[in-house]
């Protein structure tokens, strides 16, 4: 084992915290990621830092919260003058790249206003979030549906799956028992198997992809971000894995009459959305979580493929590998779909983190109770490479010190995330305009607190309700917690990092000591 020189971030899209057999679900085979578990740490408290795609990835690429970086839904450009992984990463001379999904939309704005060329180097980094482009693919991109020149629509045609959108006919849609092809975007049809052979899916591609790419590399140090566009919808899979899982092996959902009795305006809204209102249907939910069962084990498969291109290439002995996801996906426990709201299955998110160093010998095999946030792999990423803290930008904290049980005694006791759901049908239903539709949570070892703009607050009690059931936004006996925890908020959103062009040393430097600078002023 030796020194971390590479970085591997590998993300899953919507892959919740307890569907990996790690995490305790007692039905779903990931033995390769429990395998990575075994090798590195688990961190069975690692929450996003908002339970939706764009935002969330923002925040894991720069290292802030919603609250600092500002892209705050999917499609809001993130600020050009936000520094980003790949800029951290190139100034420790490692080359920085992307194979799958980022979510990121440019700021033209910005870019069109300081005078950089889209198509220039500075360009193509300002507008892929800071990543070389090895082979950008978000599955969904943010301007035009998908691309038919996409390399893995080319990809598709050269192995003889035609058409305009391969990536749609063939990936993504399936034949129904008539003999018709048709859209896996419809949940009807998450039981068929998909068209494209399981050697040629998206899964298997990036795969494929990144290996190539790390063979390319040779020994330049890289940070590579594989980013896969599964478990998340359209919901369907490539044979085997399409009737790997059938409704036995479906966990009951994790929801009650009452929460719909008398539920918090904002989350009857999201309750009346068409995923929730499906998802709440237990025979639709039953016929599709399978489909989401098996895209979760076709990533195992080709992570173990990964890993063991890993250790015949050597890079096992000098590369920190981390695997998480974006955030969860509610399927139907509470009522809803999707995601965006802040209980634990679309807040909580998996992470796994292996350290080569030996220093992390001791820990191997451990589960991690700390809570972790997603803009904590910055910093542990720019430490495992000896890099400068940058604590005047960055708001998470390395994780080294837990993987090295160096006996942290200062760890953070709250985690913190924010939703804006603006663009949602939720927004027309409850009358609100655009700049009214914000809430923050904060959560602790026993409180999750919620604040929403307009509307009274929730509160769960995580040790006497685990699993959420019962808001006690309204509580007569709970009013001085709810005030501890709004308070919290308020100090939390006071300490957010702005002065982010000047470092904490340079301002110690030049602390009283104008005389000895030569400037004067008061003086008799």
């Amino acid at each position: 084992m030796g020194k971390p020189k590479n970085i591997l971030f590998i993300m899953c899209d919507q892959l919740r915290a307890d569907y990996l057999g790690c995490t305790g679900h007692p039905t779903q085979k990931t033995p390769h990621m429990d395998a990575l578990a075994r090798k590195g740490v688990i961190f069975d408290r690692a929450f996003c830092q908002a339970p939706v795609c764009g935002p969330s990835r923002m925040s894991f690429y720069t290292g802030r919260y919603m609250q600092s970086h500002g892209s705050t839904y999917n499609g809001v450009p993130l600020n050009i003058g936000e520094q980003t992984l790949g800029d951290y990463m190139r100034r420790l001379g490692v080359t920085t790249g992307l194979i799958g999904k980022t979510h990121m939309t440019a700021d033209r704005q910005g870019m069109k206003r300081l005078g950089v060329d889209p198509q220039g180097d500075d360009g193509i980094l300002a507008s892929q979030c800071g990543f070389e482009p090895w082979e950008r693919d978000d599955g969904l991109h943010p301007d035009a549906g998908t691309d038919p020149n996409l390399p893995y629509n080319q990809y598709l045609r050269a192995q003889g799956y035609d058409g305009d959108n391969p990536w749609h006919s063939y990936a993504n849609s399936g034949v129904d028992e008539t003999g018709n092809v048709v859209s896996g975007w419809l949940l009807r049809n998450a039981h068929l198997p998909a068209r494209v052979d399981k050697a040629h899916s998206e899964t298997a591609y990036m795969t494929d992809r990144a290996m190539a790419r790390i063979s390319e590399l040779g020994e330049t140090p890289w940070c590579l971000h594989l980013s896969y566009i599964k478990p998340h919808w359209p919901y369907i899979v490539p044979a085997p894995y399409h009737n790997m899982y059938d409704s036995t092996d479906i966990l009951p959902p994790n929801r009650d009459d009452t929460e719909k009795e008398a539920p918090h305006p904002v989350i009857a809204a999201f309750m009346e959305h068409e995923e929730s209102r499906n998802f709440s249907d237990e025979a639709k939910r039953r016929h599709v979580i399978p489909a989401y069962m098996g895209l979760i084990s076709e990533i195992d498969d080709h992570i173990g493929r990964l890993m063991s291109f890993l250790q015949e290439q050597g890079r096992l002995e000098d590369t920190m590998i981390v695997l998480t996801s974006d955030h969860g996906d509610y399927l139907g426990d509470h009522w809803l779909g999707e995601k965006e709201m802040f209980h634990e299955e679309s807040l909580a998110i998996p992470m796994i983190l292996y350290d080569p160093d030996e220093n992390a010998d001791a820990t191997r095999g451990q589960h991690v109770n700390e809570l972790v946030e997603a803009i904590d792999l910055i910093p542990t990423f720019i430490d495992a490479l000896g890099g400068d803290s940058q604590s005047h930008i960055l708001e998470g904290r390395s994780l080294r010190p837990l993987l090295h049980n160096a006996g942290t005694t200062d760890w953070r006791d709250a985690v913190f995330s924010e939703a804006d759901y603006a663009w949602r049908g939720a927004r027309l239903s409850l009358d609100l305009k655009p700049d009214q539709t914000r809430a923050y949570m904060v959560r602790t070892d026993r409180w999750k607190f919620i604040s929403h703009d307009h509307f009274k607050p929730q509160l769960f009690d995580l040790e006497e309700d685990p699993n959420e059931l019962m808001d006690l936004g309204e509580s007569n006996s709970h009013q001085e917690i709810r005030r501890e925890m709004s308070e919290r908020l308020t100090i939390w959103l006071r300490d957010r990092r702005r002065r982010t062009t000047i470092t904490h040393e340079e301002i110690e430097n030049r602390t009283d000591n104008a005389k000895e600078r030569g400037i004067y002023f008061g003086v008799w």
